[in-house]
């Protein structure tokens, strides 16, 4: 066993304090990340007009809802049902913690879909624009997982292995490090080469489905690194929750696609 192992120190949650108001880690990541979002959204528009103004305007309180309100059910149904089934009004404690990337997705994919049937615009236009900036979310996201010594990996004896503070004290992964590199950066830098040297933008719903195949595969490939939930653990002692819910998300992302190709060679066939 190797003894140099690098001893992640016991950051503080808390990023900063106004008065009695603790401002946490997580909570920028939110910020920073709904921040890109609007300037990314508002650039697009300019070049492309999607949104009208009242839709503009209104758009980032339709998705930071329909996150809060999907992650957290997502997590309440998915992760910890039992717990909040015999303590319903915990469910609404969101600063106790507990979100659920899958419940937030499928969320704001609803989200969404009300949100352009009101103000009447292309949904899969929309989301594809979306797609580009979401691992920048995740990317902020799992750095504060990592700052806030949460969701680390499994043990490991490897050059990868570090030791986090208030555990057992042997290595494990930084698999939220893992993740934000390939969830987040990998993931952007894919979506943004793609959709400003490429023609797949024309291909309405493209990015959207290639979004949701490489979010599945990613996370499915991860999670071989993430310590299991503990209250959960692993399904037939092989596969996790992330990974079970993650499947679907890769077989609705091919489905977009395919179905993207062949409104595009429609076009095409009626030019």
């Amino acid at each position: 066993m190797n003894n140099n192992y690098i001893k992640i120190p016991n950051f503080d949650p808390v990023a900063l304090s106004i008065g009695p108001l603790d401002i946490r880690w997580y909570s920028l990541a939110y910020i920073f990340g709904i921040l890109i979002s609007i300037y990314w959204l508002s650039y697009c528009n300019k070049k492309e007009k999607i949104l009208s103004d009242q839709a503009s305007e209104n758009i980032i309180i339709w998705v930071v809802l329909s996150i809060m309100i999907g992650g957290r059910l997502g997590y309440v149904l998915f992760y910890n049902f039992n717990y909040f089934l015999s303590n319903p009004l915990e469910i609404i404690a969101f600063w106790h913690g507990g979100m659920s990337f899958h419940g937030g997705l499928i969320g704001i994919i609803y989200g969404l879909w009300l949100f352009c049937k009101k103000y009447k615009i292309n949904y899969f236009k929309l989301t594809d624009k979306i797609s580009v900036i979401a691992p920048t979310g995740l990317f902020l996201g799992r750095i504060a997982n990592f700052i806030n010594l949460e969701l680390y990996g499994r043990i490991t004896y490897s050059n990868f292995g570090v030791i986090f503070p208030n555990t057992d004290g042997l290595p494990r992964h930084p698999s939220q490090l893992y993740e934000a590199f390939f969830e987040g950066l990998l993931s952007f830098t894919i979506l943004i080469l793609l959709y400003k040297y490429t023609k797949i933008s024309k291909k309405i719903g493209a990015l959207s489905g290639l979004f949701l195949i490489m979010y599945g595969a990613f996370r499915i490939l991860i999670e071989n690194f993430r310590e299991p939930d503990f209250h959960i653990g692993l399904f037939v002692n092989f596969i996790s929750m992330g990974q079970i819910l993650s499947l679907p998300l890769i077989l609705t992302g091919i489905i977009i696609i395919i179905k993207s190709r062949k409104i595009s060679e429609k076009k095409l066939q009626k030019k």
